[in-house]
């Protein structure tokens, strides 16, 4: 239960951000860099971290103007969940449950939380800055802890789901009111 719930941690971070979360989980692996993440494993690592750390500098840096989280939401939208899943199966290699079952649902938690995230994008015209440094900061948390405190990341995660489900009730609130003809406040 405890690899499942780290396995949800580094999913989840997945799901906030697509290089960063893989650049750290291959960092902190020390000498052996990447060997143990599927797919990543079969690139030569120099190339790995060359695409790694200027997609992450792009993620850190461009996601504080509309632009940037533009280009960001398309590409996340689209990777988050083949990137949630490898980070699920990178960290629950050892797990006695299905890796298969591991990899769908990490890449089905990434997605949902990017959706998420791309709907209050588009909701709110451009996220603000303090919650893209939430956003940073909860993903990289989220990678440490699966590797350290799994239970608590995992929990975390289960957090964010529930988080990302509230939000979709906030949505349907708002395009009720918004076809009745009043429009929301933005």
């Amino acid at each position: 239960m405890v690899e499942l719930l780290a396995s949800l941690s580094a999913a989840a971070a997945g799901g906030l951000r697509v290089a960063l979360p893989l650049l750290l989980i291959g960092l902190l692996q020390g000498n052996q860099l990447w060997s143990q993440v599927p797919l990543l494993s079969h690139i030569p690592p120099p190339v790995v971290l060359g695409v790694l750390v200027s997609w992450s500098l792009f993620e850190l840096i461009g996601s504080k103007n509309l632009l940037g989280q533009r280009v960001l939401q398309i590409v996340q939208l689209v990777l988050s969940p083949v990137v949630g899943a490898i980070m699920g199966l990178a960290v629950a290699q050892a797990t006695a449950q299905p890796l298969w079952l591991v990899g769908l649902l990490g890449g089905v938690l990434a997605l949902v939380l990017q959706v998420v995230v791309a709907g209050w994008f588009f909701r709110m015209r451009g996220l603000p800055l303090w919650a893209v440094f939430i956003q940073d900061v909860l993903c990289v948390s989220l990678v440490f802890f699966a590797l350290d405190a799994p239970r608590q990341g995992g929990l975390i995660a289960l957090l964010l789901l529930w988080l990302a489900l509230r939000s979709t009730n906030e949505w349907r609130r708002w395009q009720r009111r918004a076809g009745r003809g009043k429009r929301p406040p933005d």
